[in-house]
């Protein structure tokens, strides 16, 4: 198991993992970009590296966790730096074209770049149910995979680097969109001098509903339909559904709140249904996405 770990980037998510590495018992190497970051680290025991270069030197390990604003600041932090024999751990956020981009960067230099999406903010690090989704050279991440769980579950998606982040951003999407959808419906309910909480016991209906249990839950029933490409519309059609998005952007209209997220729908809905999918089911939506 690696027993020298060098983190570069001390943020919010930085600070906590190198301070998780600590507390597991790593020797631990510290660099980022600002200086005065560190204070707290170096008290617990951490090294902070006065350079990048330092902080890849051979004396620090092989292994590399980097977290920080996105895959350019790496290519800037370690431009000139030697990463023979490195193997670098990027969990910043980026898109899968960049993170496939920075794979070539860093074998280019000598090293090996496991691209990593950590599902959890820095509170969740270390803690049960936290998880990142890794891909890239799997012997590379096997030899460190003991060291990384010190900071979640490691769930290994395949060996294209850019299978991570499009797992990453996949599962930030759904958040984010379902927690915006929470927020019209609470201002809705607001708007009819209703408090939040009597929406809340049904909002949690219908997102337990989405998940469901085993084959009856809907992504479940929409996943089989997505893969077989065929939409069953006999009991309930797009065309139904898109005329009813109609009468979702009236009433947040009539209400006099923002209008962005139902607009950009009921335009999904009725682009679906103008283009041959209005007798089959809802899940007929992905052919237009997929379709742009």
């Amino acid at each position: 198991m690696t027993t020298h770990v060098t983190v570069i980037g001390l943020g919010a998510m930085g600070s906590t993992m190198a301070e998780t590495f600590l507390k597991a018992g790593h020797r631990v190497t510290v660099w980022n970009r600002t200086p005065g970051k560190a204070g707290a680290l170096v008290a617990l025991g951490a090294h902070e590296a006065a350079s990048p270069a330092e902080a890849l030197s051979p004396a620090a390990g092989e292994l590399v966790v980097v977290s920080q604003v996105d895959y350019r600041a790496m290519f800037d932090s370690l431009a000139d730096v030697d990463l023979t024999g490195k193997v670098l751990v990027n969990l910043s956020s980026d898109s899968p074209s960049k993170l496939r981009e920075a794979a070539e960067w860093v074998s280019a230099r000598g090293g090996a770049l496991i691209t990593g999406g950590i599902m959890t903010p820095p509170p969740g690090i270390g803690r049960p149910g936290a998880y990142t989704f890794y891909s890239g050279p799997s012997e590379a991440l096997s030899r460190h995979e003991e060291t990384l769980k010190a900071l979640s579950d490691v769930t290994y998606i395949g060996a294209d680097p850019g299978l991570a982040m499009l797992f990453y951003q996949a599962q930030l999407f759904m958040f984010w969109s379902g927690l915006t959808s929470f927020m019209y419906a609470s201002a809705l309910a607001e708007s009819a001098g209703l408090p939040v909480s009597t929406m809340l016991p049904y909002a949690q209906e219908t997102y337990g509903g989405l998940a469901g249990e085993g084959p009856m839950g809907f992504l479940a029933i929409l996943a089989a339909e997505f893969e077989a490409r065929v939409y069953p519309g006999e009991l309930n059609n797009l065309h139904m559904q898109a005329v009813g998005m109609e009468h979702v952007v009236h009433t947040f209209e009539d209400a006099g709140l923002d209008l962005a997220v139902p607009v950009a729908l009921k335009e999904l809905f009725a682009r679906a249904d103008e283009e041959g999918h209005g007798a089959e089911g809802l899940g007929s939506i992905i052919e237009s996405i997929r379709k742009p």
